[in-house]
């Protein structure tokens, strides 16, 4: 597995396959991320993400079947892995634990 360390975009992707489960495919997680992230993202940047996330096993992916409405293609689906569940609690964690900590100052 190649490095265990999580970044903040990577950590959004992860929870945004979470979120879109069985339909979490390229297109869905873009316009969820877009949607959430409210900017324009781009395909190659999530798909840097995906791929970069698969090789530190964080998540798996596998092909649907071929759809005429995709003129043929196949959709990739992606899951999250034990690995990426994993990542993901001790990420939400040490921001919860690092919030707990912040003196009580108003931060507007």
């Amino acid at each position: 597995m190649k490095g265990s360390n999580l970044g903040e975009f990577q950590e959004v992707v992860l929870l945004s396959i979470l979120i879109l489960d069985d339909e979490a495919y390229g297109l869905k997680i873009q316009k969820e991320l877009s949607t959430r992230l409210k900017r324009t993202l781009s395909r190659g940047a999530l798909h840097t993400a995906l791929s970069r996330l698969e090789e530190k096993g964080f998540i798996t992916s596998h092909t649907g079947g071929a759809t005429a409405e995709r003129g043929g293609r196949r959709k990739r689906y992606y899951t999250l892995t034990n690995t990426g569940k994993e990542s993901l609690k001790q990420a939400r964690e040490l921001r919860e634990e690092m919030w707990s900590l912040v003196p009580k100052l108003s931060l507007s």
